[in-house]
């Protein structure tokens, strides 16, 4: 019977979309490779006249937020990525099948999470190189893994106006 139980949570669940956690993270991991594999730290090609590509380090957060601190910030961020990904491990678990945008929207914000979470955990950095840039004016640099977190939310957002309010029924 455990296993009836467990079948169930993954197909029953917004878990059935973890396939998609796992393509994702596996495309982060492997551009963050190739980048890192390719290129030396700050080489940049220009594919278009707004975008490159520049492998760069980003010891902080989002915009490279405390990046310029002593060290403590690799252990605070890894840390909030683990438990980010406990969280939406979670929410997806506990999600209907019926809620399928949001079941989305967790199992990519989920895979961002995990995927730098890698990148912190092994070198103590995250690899950016996904770099936008206007008039001389650059954008901060970002990795896939940003993009799924980015996209995740703005599904979760979307979810929570399109989807009908517990309340009204």
């Amino acid at each position: 019977m455990p296993s009836t139980s467990i079948k169930r949570l993954f197909t029953d669940t917004g878990l059935r979309w973890l396939w998609l956690t796992l393509l994702c993270l596996i495309l982060d991991q492997v551009t963050k490779q190739m980048v890192a594999g390719s290129f030396n730290l700050y080489e940049s090609i220009s594919i278009l006249p707004i975008f490159s590509l520049t492998y760069v380090h980003n010891l902080g957060a989002a915009f490279s937020f405390l990046a310029d601190q002593g060290g403590w910030q690799r252990w605070f961020f890894t840390a909030i990525a683990a438990i980010a990904s406990i969280v939406f491990t979670v929410w997806l678990a506990k999600t209907p099948r019926s809620q399928t945008m949001l079941s989305i929207a967790f199992a990519l914000m989920l895979s961002g999470a995990m995927g730098n979470l890698i990148d912190r955990v092994l070198f103590g950095y995250v690899i950016d190189f996904l770099d936008f840039h206007w008039s001389g004016k650059h954008f901060p640099a970002f990795n896939v893994a940003d993009s799924m977190i980015f996209i995740g939310a703005a599904l979760m957002i979307l979810d929570s106006f399109t989807s009908e309010s517990e309340d009204s029924m």
